[in-house]
């Protein structure tokens, strides 16, 4: 089991556990993204994401996607986009250690929070957050405004 920052090269297997999780999670169709698309915005002239990968005997089978945000009242924090582990790999605790890494780099990043979301169906994974002992707040509503909003703005 190794857990180490992603590379370039690993993009195709770390898309494919999007694909996995967006299937999980009932939404396949929604995902627009690509493998070009997040090499232009992972390792392009102004990187906007970053991602620790799981392997197992020389596989990728897990990965925790983040960035960088900022709270006007906390200071710098990160934000954890997407940890999926396969489903044939879940339970060797491959979720924890990426978690694990996640948090050791807001340390090393001096962010004051670490913060992500979860669908409030999905109970393995409350009850994995809620485990490790994290904060789930039900007081916050999510606003998106879709790239047809946009355009249409």
């Amino acid at each position: 089991m190794l857990i180490r920052k992603g590379t370039p090269a690993d993009l195709p297997q770390v898309f494919d556990l999007v694909m996995e999780l967006a299937i999980y999670e009932k939404a396949p169709q929604e995902v627009e993204n690509s493998v070009a698309q997040m090499l232009q915005d992972g390792f392009g002239d102004k990187p906007i994401f970053e991602f620790f990968v799981a392997e197992l005997e020389g596989h990728i089978v897990g990965t925790a996607i983040y960035y960088y945000r900022y709270s006007t009242w906390k200071g710098k924090a990160l934000y954890l986009e997407d940890l999926v582990v396969s489903e044939s790999s879940r339970g060797k605790g491959l979720g924890k250690k990426l978690l694990d890494a996640i948090v050791f780099e807001a340390k090393k990043v001096n962010a004051k929070q670490v913060r992500w979301q979860v669908l409030d169906w999905n109970e393995p994974a409350i009850n994995f957050y809620k485990k490790l002992g994290a904060d789930l707040d039900s007081e916050w509503i999510n606003c998106t405004l879709t790239e047809a909003q946009i355009n249409n703005y």
